[in-house]
């Protein structure tokens, strides 16, 4: 327990340090570019396949489940619809992406702590916590929105797909249903949420990186560490968040 509250009075402090105004502008714009691109564009190949197929099980799968003669055939759309939208394209991604760029962040960090590259900024003057992770964190939160965006097209592209290929449902009922008492504020929620995740995402990963000790070996244990931990709070705050905002 005391432990815990050791490192969110770390971390506290930390992001004390990093949310301070940066010394270069024109620095903090270049690094937030390289990192809006290593972060977020890197990471669209992934978002694509994964929402692609996702999106094509979740259609199949509510097709065969939702055999009942009661039920209209555009119950797959509307269905499927709102897993995506709500949680898929949001929550979801986020844990995968955090296990990708958290883990990038983390070990790229980590790396300089433990190589002492952080202490020699430092010595230099530089406020190592801002240069390196102000813009990683910026980055992150700007860009997220956009890969779930891609997520929920690319998600129900999916859907469409199966519904060619398979006839599980016909096209015109899937359609239907994904038009089906449709509230454009479930795309916002999740964009909402989503910026709150990246700040996580980027910050707990950052904070197990930049208090990262010994070799190689600890950078890997700070990298999983990182994973697990922003996994367990991305978790936690998508309950949080959905029942404040939807309840």
């Amino acid at each position: 327990m005391l432990s815990s509250f050791e490192k969110l009075g770390q971390y506290i402090l930390l992001m004390r340090k990093v949310f301070t105004r940066p010394q270069k502008w024109r620095v903090f714009f270049n690094q937030l570019i390289k990192e809006i691109n290593k972060l977020g564009v890197d990471s669209i190949s992934i978002v694509i396949i994964i929402s692609l197929f996702i999106g094509a099980v979740i259609v199949i799968q509510i097709a065969l489940n939702i055999s009942n003669p009661l039920l209209p055939r555009y119950t797959v759309g509307f269905t499927s619809r709102e897993i995506i939208l709500l949680e898929f394209s949001s929550t979801i991604m986020c844990l995968i992406l955090t296990g990708k760029v958290g883990s990038n962040i983390s070990s790229e960090i980590g790396t300089m702590r433990v190589t002492e590259q952080i202490d020699a900024l430092e010595i230099m003057g530089v406020n190592s916590a801002n240069y390196l992770v102000l813009p990683k964190t910026i980055g992150l939160m700007v860009f997220v929105p956009v890969l779930v965006v891609l997520s929920m097209f690319f998600g129900i592209l999916g859907g469409f797909a199966v519904c060619f290929i398979t006839h599980a449902v016909t096209i015109v009922d899937f359609e239907y249903g994904l038009q089906s008492f449709f509230k454009e504020f479930y795309i916002w929620y999740a964009i909402m949420k989503t910026i709150f995740f990246a700040f996580l995402i980027a910050s707990i990963s950052a904070y197990y990186g930049y208090y990262a000790k010994g070799g190689s070996l600890d950078v890997g244990k700070a990298s999983t560490n990182a994973v697990v931990i922003t996994s367990i709070l991305i978790l936690i705050s998508d309950l949080v968040i959905t029942d404040l905002m939807m309840g």
